[in-house]
């Protein structure tokens, strides 16, 4: 196992255990909403606006960590009507699409909205939180995206190379 695999595998644990944490913390914000309006008649302020910035994350986390796993949705119906080749040729493609605007879009592009959203000292009105700090969630899920993205393309073209299916993620 390379040098790569084993980072991959320690990054891949740290964002699934990132993303439940993150779940279990909008588990216990939403009820506590719950509780502090249903029960004691007095809601609480800012779980409403925590459970919005998590949900957030977790989307964004959530279908990077589904990308890996090779769990995210997709229609395949035309596809899966294609031979084994042609079905390799849309994955690349698809593969190499979903990279090109991880980065350039969320990676590159989010980073730039942190910046200028920290420049303007923008904050959330419940929490206080630095909104920039908020936005993070768009950069990180685009580098794991654009990481799944480029091994499962070269995988793709290793199998077009040699003339195999890869095996199914």
């Amino acid at each position: 196992m390379g040098i790569f695999w084993k980072i991959k595998k320690v990054l891949d644990r740290i964002l699934e255990t990132l993303v439940a944490v993150t779940m279990a913390t909008l588990l216990v914000a939403v009820v506590w909403q719950v509780i502090s309006r249903k029960v004691l008649n007095d809601p609480s302020h800012w779980t409403e606006e925590l459970a919005i910035f998590l949900l957030i994350w977790v989307g964004l986390l959530g279908g990077s960590v589904a990308l890996n796993r090779g769990a995210h949705l997709g229609i395949d119906y035309v596809v899966a009507k294609l031979s084994p080749r042609r079905r390799l040729y849309v994955e690349i493609f698809s593969f190499g699409i979903v990279a090109l605007f991880s980065f350039f879009v969320m990676v590159v592009g989010g980073f730039t909205l942190v910046r200028e959203i920290l420049k303007l000292g923008q904050t959330s009105p419940a929490l206080g939180w630095k909104m920039g700090h908020v936005y993070l969630a768009l950069p990180i899920s685009g580098f794991f995206l654009t990481l799944y993205s480029i091994e499962f393309l070269i995988l793709r073209i290793i199998a077009l190379v040699r003339g195999e299916m890869p095996v199914q993620e």
